[in-house]
């Protein structure tokens, strides 16, 4: 016989693990878990609030109703009428049971303030910028093509070309560039904007009268020119000096063309030499668009200093002067071209690194790429423009009686024999032609029919301003120069601590 031990089961769980396991897994997941608890904690707060609210307690008050405002002529006047209580048999028990609660319902007051016609204004597409837009002028266009993809009519297009001289502007257009316009409800053009430069701005806009007709107006815009001042001291070229100091590319060049008859920047300048200019800046809207006129200038190139001032005479001529009221414009300039070295200098004795032989070198050769432009030293009229074998492609010009330069090697001639030209006039593309180890420019200077070494020979002394400009010419430079040691002086002062 087994023998059993018998125990109570008092200690049996309501739920066992054979109960557990009957039931789906989803609802024993701890996600569904926290869901259930988190929804019957909302309904719990849903069912408090409802049993404190006033009017569930005392069904005998009705909730109070939005009250409509009666329109009055206190309207007219600017002045919003007050909202009084609806009356009526249950007043008294109304009025008491707001007095007695904490909050009341919201009331919602529509406030329905007209105005006349005659106070009324009327918003313009054109008086807000940010309803302008624009389309922008693609290779090929004309203003038909950009009104049809804007969907204006031909008829829209001939009005606006045939309108008056301001609108023919539209007929070059160039690409790139942008057209601004207006439309209105019904898609027509009522303001149209073309920017021609940063000065002038064309506005077209349809008459307030017509909505056929169109005025077209050019607002200019006035550039502001403000004087400033700079200075550098040569460290290596005037080119990267003047960067340092502040100069743009096109100042530099100006600076060096304004000496250019003194001066040769690529061989006379030495380290320790110094500059300093006064010049125009240009604002528009008080914002920098450019740099303008040098006003002074002054170049201290081994001790000798050279000044510069700019001068408009009586008939609008404009040039630079010393300070003396000599022109700073010699009869020659000091070289024809913008070279990177001298790759041979004057020698009567030189040995021809081609014909192997001692030969004079009557000229100066000036390295430099194949195609820089060859100037005219001075004015003076085309005497010989052919070719040899020697000489490559070469141009004579003949300067008054007599003085004579030659241009020798070129690439390319770009003046006959018998042309007129001005000083500085390109004649020629500097090349290897001829007789040649290399591209330069062979440039001889012949006075009297002997050859003068062109960078040191004495070129004739510039012409003087006339006699009936010199005093209102003295009273111009005193000022400008003035500025320009003032300048000079206070850039100079030792700079005091803050």
């Amino acid at each position: 016989m087994i023998k059993h031990d018998y125990k109570p089961q008092n200690n049996k769980r309501l739920f066992g693990p054979t109960l557990l396991s009957r039931l789906p897994a989803w609802v024993t997941h701890p996600f569904m878990i926290i869901f259930m608890a988190t929804l019957i904690m909302l309904l719990a707060i849903f069912l408090s609030d409802d049993t404190q609210n006033p009017n569930t307690l005392n069904p005998d008050v009705q909730p109070l109703t939005p009250i409509q405002p009666q329109k009055t002529s206190t309207y007219d006047k600017g002045e919003i009428p007050l909202v009084s209580t609806s009356t009526g048999t249950n007043e008294d028990t109304a009025d008491k049971t707001v007095e007695d609660s904490n909050y009341s319902a919201p009331i919602e007051i529509p406030l329905e303030i007209s105005s006349s016609s005659t106070n009324e204004t009327i918003l313009k597409p054109f008086d807000t910028l940010s309803q302008w837009q624009s389309e922008m002028v693609k290779k090929g266009d004309n203003l038909s093509l950009i009104f049809k993809r804007i969907g204006l009519s031909p008829q829209v297009v001939h009005k606006i070309i045939t309108l008056d001289e301001n609108t023919k502007k539209l007929k070059n257009l160039r690409p790139g560039e942008i057209i601004h316009y207006q439309l209105d409800d019904k898609k027509q053009l009522t303001n149209l904007k073309y920017v021609i430069n940063l000065q002038n701005t064309l506005y077209i806009s349809q008459n307030s009268s017509s909505n056929n007709d169109y005025t077209s107006q050019i607002i200019n815009k006035s550039i502001e020119l403000r004087t400033a001042y700079v200075s550098g001291t040569i460290t290596d070229s005037l080119y990267m000096s003047g960067k340092r100091a502040g100069l743009t590319d096109t100042l530099v060049v100006n600076l060096a063309n304004i000496f250019a008859w003194d001066i040769d920047f690529i061989l006379d300048i030495r380290k320790g030499d110094a500059f300093s200019l006064l010049y125009e800046e240009q604002y528009l809207d008080g914002e920098k668009i450019g740099d303008g006129n040098i006003l002074a200038a002054e170049f201290i190139n081994r001790g000798e200093v050279y000044r510069a001032i700019r001068y408009t005479d009586s008939n609008e001529n404009t040039s630079y002067y010393s300070d003396e009221g000599r022109s700073m414009r010699k009869a020659f300039l000091r070289a024809p071209v913008n070279f990177k070295y001298i790759s041979d200098s004057f020698n009567p004795k030189r040995f021809h690194p081609v014909q192997k032989r001692i030969k004079p070198h009557r000229g100066i050769d000036y390295a430099a790429p194949v195609g820089t432009p060859i100037r005219a030293a001075g004015d003076g009229k085309v005497i010989a423009s052919g070719y040899n074998r020697f000489n490559g492609k070469y141009v004579f010009i003949q300067h008054g009686n007599n003085i004579v330069t030659k241009y020798l090697h070129l690439s390319k001639r770009l003046v006959s024999r018998g042309k007129r030209v001005k000083q500085g006039q390109t004649i020629g593309k500097l090349g290897r032609t001829g007789m040649v180890t290399g591209p330069h420019l062979h440039y001889e200077f012949v006075v009297n029919g002997v050859h003068r070494n062109p960078r040191t020979v004495k070129l004739p002394k510039a012409e003087p301003i006339s006699k009936s400009e010199k005093s209102n010419f003295t009273l111009v430079a005193k000022s400008i120069v003035n500025q320009l040691e003032s300048r000079k002086l206070i850039q100079s002062a030792p700079q005091v601590a803050k």
